[in-house]
């Protein structure tokens, strides 16, 4: 028994997300570390790389909502970047609350590398599911876009759903 089907077993889908997506932080952790990157700031720098190829320049806010990751921490990755050289934060003139986000030259190039890297990576990792452009690659990235677009119920796990009983108060 290979270690992939003792840990799926009897595990639920959300647990093997939620493995799946340790391992391949830890792998693009590794991967992107000669670069200077942690994965969360090529998360952010690869996500802004787009945006500016699809002639977007972010504000910390709409790359926080692109990437998934909480604005504060955005903030806090962005500052760390801009330190870096890797990238320029300028005050918007329309909102002076918010902060446009741009790669410098040095962020533009180490990027470049660092996609190509993480590129090799998944190839490596979707092998099984026959590689980055493989048939089950595309339906599993369906799939899992499906699950991203479903709306997260504020109250679930304070209350209970219409078919279960609530539990008697105690006095």
């Amino acid at each position: 028994m290979s270690s992939v089907e003792s840990v799926s077993e009897n595990a639920t889908p959300g647990f093997l997300v939620w493995r799946l997506s340790m391992k391949w932080r830890v792998a693009v952790d590794r991967a992107v570390g000669p670069l200077g990157l942690t994965h969360a700031q090529y998360s952010l720098v690869a996500s802004l790389y787009g945006m500016h190829r699809a002639g977007v320049r972010p504000s910390q806010r709409q790359l926080a909502d692109h990437t998934g990751l909480e604005p504060l921490y955005v903030s806090k990755l962005a500052r760390s970047l801009e330190a870096a050289r890797l990238i320029d934060r300028v005050r918007d003139p329309a909102d002076p609350r918010a902060m446009r986000l741009s790669l410098t030259e040095d962020g533009r190039e180490v990027t470049r590398r660092a996609i190509n890297v993480v590129q090799c990576l998944l190839e490596q990792l979707l092998e099984p599911l026959g590689g980055l452009g493989g048939e089950r690659t595309r339906a599993l990235s369906r799939e899992l876009a499906a699950l991203l677009d479903v709306e997260l119920d504020p109250h679930t796990g304070s209350e209970p759903h219409s078919d279960e009983v609530a539990p008697k108060e105690q006095s």
